[in-house]
């Protein structure tokens, strides 16, 4: 096909990309400035408060993946989610896109998260940020012992292991530090495998530089990785377990899409599709 034929969708997809980061900035302020102010009012128990926050979110970031499909921005597969209904689930995903985050906490009940620690000052995602008690990552050293606490506490935990998005064309280069929690609290790791086709919002590409189709993604839900087992088979050293284990990973996120073999039934599995 001509590349000007192309051109009336292009200028949509610009044009709706803006509104819908729009929405979502204006979103986060509500949220901000109206929304956890009520419930500060309304729930003066912490717990209680901090586990409605991430429900809204969880709500929020349903509805902007919504909006993105409508707009026809994407389109989405889900396989395996039944596996991420489960409490004190350590969630390790690659990094492909800006809106992966979006994605997870949507699909997965009171999800805490470790995120960047600008998103903490940032106006349009403090109070998320805050109100949600997700992880900054300017902790250091430090930041095993509140990612072990909250998952502890029954919270769900999403890592990025990469650290930052990904690019196409390069290969997975990832932390160890997830693995290590992993090991440190003998939990297994639920793995998550996020894949965009074509490439999209990853990092450094301007917004406004969308590609000729809406973006597909397929999301898939792994076994889970038993920290134990990577253990035990390392002899009892965590150093060479956390690289096995974040080998095992880097192998699950470098398989192409359909390789997990649990299929979400219902309308996860073919919303957007």
């Amino acid at each position: 096909m001509a590349d000007w034929l192309q051109w009336p969708g292009r200028v949509w997809r610009i044009f709706a990309t803006a509104l819908a980061f729009a929405c979502f900035g204006i979103g986060g302020a509500l949220l901000r400035l109206v929304v956890f102010p009520l419930q500060a009012l309304l729930l003066r128990d912490a717990a209680r408060r901090q586990q409605a926050a991430r429900s809204v979110v969880q709500a929020v970031f349903r509805l902007f993946i919504s909006w993105l499909r409508l707009l026809g921005l994407i389109r989405y597969e889900v396989r395996g989610v039944e596996k991420l209904q489960r409490r004190g689930l350590l969630i390790l995903a690659n990094h492909p896109t800006l809106i992966d985050v979006a994605f997870l906490i949507g699909l997965v009940p009171n999800a805490s998260c470790v995120v960047k620690s600008t998103l903490a000052t940032h106006p349009c995602t403090r109070g998320p940020v805050r109100a949600t008690g997700y992880i900054c990552n300017n902790s250091g050293s430090d930041l095993l012992l509140p990612c072990l606490a909250t998952l502890a506490a029954g919270s769900n935990l999403i890592i990025f292991p990469e650290g930052a998005r990904s690019q196409p064309g390069h290969a997975l280069k990832m932390q160890r530090g997830a693995a290590q929690i992993a090991l440190r609290g003998g939990l297994d790791i639920t793995p998550v495998r996020i894949h965009c086709e074509p490439a999209g919002l990853y990092k450094g590409q301007p917004w406004w530089a969308v590609a000729k189709r809406p973006l597909c993604f397929k999301i898939e839900v792994g076994d889970d990785l038993p920290s134990a087992f990577a253990l035990q088979a390392a002899g009892g050293e965590h150093g060479r377990a956390a690289r096995r284990l974040t080998e095992s990973l880097i192998q699950f996120f470098s398989e192409p899409p359909g390789a997990a073999k649990a299929v979400t039934k219902g309308s996860h599995a073919s919303a957007g599709t």
